[in-house]
């Protein structure tokens, strides 16, 4: 019998957004119980002294280093035959999928989010948009140290990617990695499933990063932040698939490959934290 490890990772600081914290603790709450063994890394509250020291261009790397590192001994722990991620900011996925991608000789990477995740510390100091980067060898030295296997970058398929930047253009057309946008996935899964057919993938790492989704079909992603101006985030890419679009394409492929590896990334549950935010404030509940 296959067993499964649910490790649950409440990662804010990769994103530099504490939000993510409550959300993840939330998103965890939300799922059905699980028959398997279940893993919490410790991640420091928002707030927390020194969690957010900027070294090397990357905002709370020895931070984010040791929450990779716990994440692993997690894993490894266990050796699961699959990983159910739940996060937190992109980062999280780091772990998992080295794990799995040691694991599975013919492992597929397919990676679901409206940005490609391949930036540097010149273009940003926040690692949840290094991190696939750094899987596939490129980045920080310290990360890279943790990824005992690159992903070989033809097992790389990305889902609902759109738009990329200069920068971005230059890691995905020098590894040749393959994207198809939203438009090509609202009717049929048939880029990705010829990818699965053409690199022979018999297992799959999923990486979803729910803001993917387009803001008017999905509340709880980043670009939906209540009462922001009409120039926040200006120019950051949107995702454009809806959520039956995401869960029928997970069925397609899993019809042609087992996924082995899930993580939910960068949800936001903009209702919780204005409640928290109103609790806060009560008589009684404040106090």
């Amino acid at each position: 019998m296959q067993e499964e490890l649910r490790l649950h990772m409440p990662q804010w600081q990769g994103g530099n957004l504490s939000d993510y914290h409550l959300s993840s603790q939330l998103l965890s709450w939300l799922l059905p119980p699980s028959g398997g063994p279940e893993e919490t890394v410790p991640v420091p509250s928002p707030g927390a002294a020194g969690s957010l020291r900027t070294e090397d261009g990357i905002v709370a790397k020895t931070a984010l280093l040791e929450q990779a590192r716990s994440a692993r001994r997690a894993i490894e722990k266990h050796r699961p035959d699959r990983v159910l991620t739940i996060g937190g900011d992109c980062l999280v996925d780091l772990a998992p999928i080295v794990y799995l991608n040691k694991r599975y000789d013919r492992l597929g990477v397919l990676w679901i989010d409206a940005h490609p995740d391949v930036q540097s510390t010149k273009e940003t100091p926040h690692a949840h948009a290094q991190v696939l980067a750094m899987l596939l060898g490129q980045g920080d030295p310290d990360f890279v140290g943790e990824v005992e296997k690159p992903v070989d970058p033809t097992m790389v398929m990305y889902a609902g990617l759109d738009e990329w930047s200069a920068a971005e253009d230059e890691v995905l057309s020098g590894m040749r990695l393959r994207q198809t946008g939203a438009a090509d996935l609202m009717n049929d899964s048939s880029s990705l499933l010829d990818w699965i057919d053409e690199q022979r993938i018999t297992h799959l790492a999923v990486h979803l990063d729910v803001d993917a989704i387009s803001p008017a079909h999905f509340r709880p992603i980043l670009f939906n932040k209540p009462g922001a101006d009409s120039g926040f985030l200006q120019g950051v890419p949107r995702g454009r698939l809806e959520p039956a679009h995401v869960v029928r394409l997970l069925r397609d492929v899993a019809a042609k490959a087992e996924i082995v590896g899930l993580a939910i990334t960068e949800y936001i549950s903009w209702d919780a934290i204005q409640t928290r935010a109103l609790l806060a404030e009560l008589p009684l509940v404040g106090d």
